[in-house]
C-alpha cells in the first residue's frame, strides 16, 4: 500500500510538472484572460506608464482611451496623450494564443506603440491601399490578396464579405475588420486633433 501511494505521488508530480508551464516575464508576453477593450485598457495603462511616458517622483497626467476592438478580439486600438511631455499616439494591443516550450497553450498579449506621426502614416497607408486596390481585392473574394510592410509589421488585405486586414507582428496574427479599422482611424484623428 505504501508503495502504491509513493508511486501515485511520484506520477502525479511528474504529470503536473510536465503539464504546468510558465512564461518568462523577460519574453515581453503576458497572460491574458479576455480579449476586450476593457482588458486592453487595463493592461495598456501599465504599458504606457512604463514604456512610453517618463515617470518620476512628479505627478504626470496622461490620457488613454480605447478606440475600437476587432470582432475577432485579436487587436484593440487605443489612443494616448500626455500633454506635459508632448506625447501622443496610437497603441495597438495584440491578443492571441501562444505555446510555451512545454507545449502548453496560453493567451498572451503585447503592445505596439505608434507615435502620432507614425500612427497617421500607417493609418493613411492602409486607407490608401484599400482605396487603390479595392477593385482587385473584391474581384475574387478570399483569393486576391494585397500585402505590404510598415516598419516591423506586415499587413495582408483581402475580401471575405468585407475587407479584412490581417496584421502580423511579433509572432501575432491579428485580424482587423474594415469597420474596426475605420472606427480607429476616425476616432484617432478626432482625439489627436481635438
Amino acid at each position: 500500500m505504501k508503495f502504491m501511494r509513493t508511486l501515485f505521488l511520484l506520477l502525479f508530480t511528474i504529470v503536473f510538472s510536465v503539464s504546468y508551464g510558465q512564461v518568462s516575464p523577460l519574453s515581453g508576453l503576458y497572460l491574458a484572460k479576455e480579449f476586450s477593450k476593457e482588458q486592453a485598457l487595463y493592461k495598456a495603462k501599465e504599458y504606457v506608464m512604463t514604456e512610453i511616458i517618463n515617470t518620476d517622483s512628479d505627478v504626470t497626467k496622461f490620457e488613454l482611451d480605447p478606440l475600437a476592438a476587432a470582432n475577432s478580439g485579436e487587436l484593440t486600438s487605443l489612443v494616448y496623450r500626455c500633454d506635459e511631455q508632448g506625447l501622443g499616439g496610437l497603441v495597438l494591443g495584440f491578443f492571441g494564443d501562444r505555446w510555451n516550450e512545454n507545449g502548453v497553450i496560453y493567451q498572451a498579449y503585447a503592445f505596439r506603440n505608434l507615435e502620432e506621426s507614425e500612427a497617421f502614416a500607417v493609418l493613411q497607408r492602409i486607407e490608401t491601399i484599400m482605396d487603390e486596390q479595392s477593385k482587385y481585392i473584391g474581384s475574387d473574394s478570399n483569393t486576391n490578396n494585397v500585402v505590404f510592410k510598415f516598419d516591423d509589421m506586415t499587413f495582408l488585405m483581402y475580401e471575405d464579405g468585407s475587407t479584412k486586414i490581417r496584421v502580423f507582428w511579433n509572432g501575432f496574427d491579428a485580424e482587423w475588420e474594415e469597420s474596426a479599422f475605420n472606427r480607429t482611424r476616425r476616432r484617432f484623428a478626432r482625439k489627436i486633433d481635438g
